[in-house]
């Protein structure tokens, strides 16, 4: 078994969500959102932290390691869990940071996801997606909802990731998951084939570059439910992404293109309970209706926030209120409700 068995154990045994095995400091978990070291370990020489992290590598990801070094790829320990593994290089040697991935996917129901967003998986064609800050949750958001479908419609997914995270088990539908640099060389190439392997839905790790974004967008055009994440803050702030991640001069073809495929788009932020033993989301949503769609057209997209604030009979939410919800029902604090509330609620 690896060096790192005890500590992956500790990691489970205390829910961390995250373990950070850092050259020159402990080893790190993080729980409920703080980094917590492990102090009865002794801070990691460079040698240690190769022998702890070179020893979880192929003979062929070692070798693609020292070309590249970074790397990301998914550790499956039957005994204990499944992680997502990104291993680097810094200044003081190689380090790590590792993210404990359930073995169960979750339901909607089980992570607390409002109801309205299961509205999201019944679409038959365009482009949704989940957006937050990094270790905000929204890869397990990604997998409930493509559960939601698995178990309940009769469909054909392909996921396309780097790496797998969540392993899904066919169930109404037929899931095929595909790994970045394992099963297919690129995102690119991989939406490029989906498009004719025939799929319902089409599940995006994440949209990390304009081919990508491209690509989806016109994989949602041409009759496909693609669900996909972003790294932003806010529904309006995600559209504004994608638009401004081409050249000018196609903007305004995006802009028609989106407010055509767009369906949906879900911000999730992860907030410290009032009792510091957990974390709960607090979520925007945004669904494309007529307005909205006229505002992305037009590029008016400053004035999506109130649409989505005068909207909630469509099942719309923003995060003020989400906020408000959740300080006024006890669960978090009004300190971290002030620190989580976007700045034009300020």
């Amino acid at each position: 078994m690896f060096k790192l068995e005890k500590i992956f154990r500790t990691a489970v045994q205390y829910h961390a969500s995250d373990i950070f095995i850092s050259t020159g400091v402990k080893p790190s978990l993080r729980i409920n959102g703080d980094i917590i070291r492990i102090e009865e370990h002794p801070a990691l020489t460079k040698k240690m932290a190769e022998e702890y992290l070179l020893e979880i590598l192929t003979p062929e990801q070692k070798k693609k390691f020292e070309q590249s070094l970074d790397m990301d790829f998914s550790l499956d320990i039957e005994t204990i869990a499944r992680f997502r593994v990104n291993i680097f290089v810094q200044r003081k040697g190689i380090s790590a940071a590792f993210r404990l991935i359930p073995e169960k996917v979750l339901t909607m129901d089980e992570l607390g996801l409002p109801i309205q967003m299961k509205r999201a998986t019944t679409f038959k064609n365009g482009l949704v997606i989940v957006t937050g800050p990094t270790g905000s949750g929204k890869t397990s958001t990604l997998a409930s909802m493509i559960n939601e479908i698995n178990r309940n419609q009769k469909k054909h997914i392909i996921t396309i990731e780097d790496p797998i995270e969540f392993v899904h088990q066919d169930n109404q539908s037929i899931i095929e998951q595909r790994e970045v640099g394992t099963h297919t060389h690129t995102f690119q190439k991989a939406i490029r084939a989906s498009v004719r392997e025939n799929p319902d839905v089409i599940m995006l790790g994440e949209m990390r570059d304009l081919e990508t974004i491209q690509m989806a967008i016109t994989a949602a055009e041409t009759g496909h439910l693609v669900f996909a994440t972003l790294h932003t803050m806010g529904c309006a702030d995600s559209i504004n992404r994608i638009i401004d991640s081409f050249p000018s001069s196609q903007q305004n073809q995006v802009r028609s293109q989106l407010a055509e495929s767009l369906r949906a788009v879900f911000w999730q932020t992860l907030i410290k309970t009032k009792d510091e033993k957990g974390r709960v989301a607090a979520m925007e949503m945004m669904f494309c209706n007529n307005a909205i769609a006229n505002m992305i057209r037009k590029g008016t997209t400053h004035q999506i926030n109130s649409v989505i604030e005068t909207s909630t009979k469509e099942g719309m939410q923003t995060m003020k209120k989400s906020l408000t919800d959740l300080l006024q029902a006890g669960l978090i604090t009004e300190e971290n409700a002030l620190l989580n509330m976007p700045k034009e609620f300020e």
